[in-house]
């Protein structure tokens, strides 16, 4: 799942030619590009969408929104790192048939069988 999830701007910089800057998720801090966003200032809130600011937000609605992510439990895997995701991936029940097939092929043998 992709969500757009709210942030507190805590410090800003410069990568390159990039404005870029810090951005607390509630307690989980993220390198955040805010070229998109120029207005943002410390302070400011904002909402991020894969590592990119897309707007400016006010404070209620941002720890409103964050309160309702994790009710929902889906902040912690929104804002796990790369490594945590593959870890938890791998942690995860696995399939013999990914796609499926498996099981098209069990409800078809089900239905010979009983003709």
């Amino acid at each position: 799942m992709c969500l757009a999830i709210p942030g507190k701007v805590e410090e800003i910089l410069t990568d390159g030619d990039l404005r870029v800057g810090w951005v607390n998720f509630g307690g989980i801090r993220k390198k955040v590009c805010l070229d998109y966003v120029p207005e943002l200032v410390v302070g400011d809130y904002t909402i991020v969408h894969v590592g990119f600011a897309l707007s400016k937000i006010d404070e209620e609605t941002a720890k409103q929104t964050l309160e309702d992510f994790r009710a929902m439990g889906v902040l912690d895997a929104e804002l796990e790192s790369e490594e945590e995701a593959f870890a938890r991936a791998a942690a995860a029940p696995q399939s013999a048939c990914p796609d499926g097939s498996c099981e098209s092929k069990s409800a078809s043998q089900r239905v010979s069988k009983s003709a």
